[in-house]
């Protein structure tokens, strides 16, 4: 009786186990869908905002600096998205950006005694 008391409790302790992680693995892959959908609608939206060449030069940025890269994107998104970009930003005014943007970041200089 007590075999079969431990039996049953194991299987239904496996039970759990399993629709946990089945619950688990469905929020993830929900969440990747996500991540997925937001990403599309930022290429959508980038593509809109920037000529080719400044979405090339945006590409090579996001190659070398992936985390300044979406900096830039999320940006350009709050400017479109507020009206405050009239049309398109072309690959000139993207490099006059990105140098306003360079000149704010803080140098940190050592210097040896």
């Amino acid at each position: 009786m007590s075999d079969d008391l431990e039996r049953l409790r194991q299987e239904r302790m496996r039970q759990l186990i399993e629709q946990q992680r089945g619950a688990q693995e469905q929020e993830l892959v929900q969440q990747q869908l996500r991540k997925a959908e937001i990403e599309a609608q930022i290429r959508i939206i980038i593509k809109k905002i920037l000529t080719p060449k400044a979405r090339e030069r945006l590409a090579n940025i996001r190659i070398a600096r992936p985390d300044f890269a979406r900096q830039i994107e999320i940006l350009l998104i709050q400017l479109y998205q507020t009206g405050r970009l009239p049309k398109q930003i072309t690959d000139e005014q993207l490099k006059e950006m990105l140098e306003k943007l360079r000149s704010k970041k803080r140098e940190i200089k050592i210097r040896r005694a």
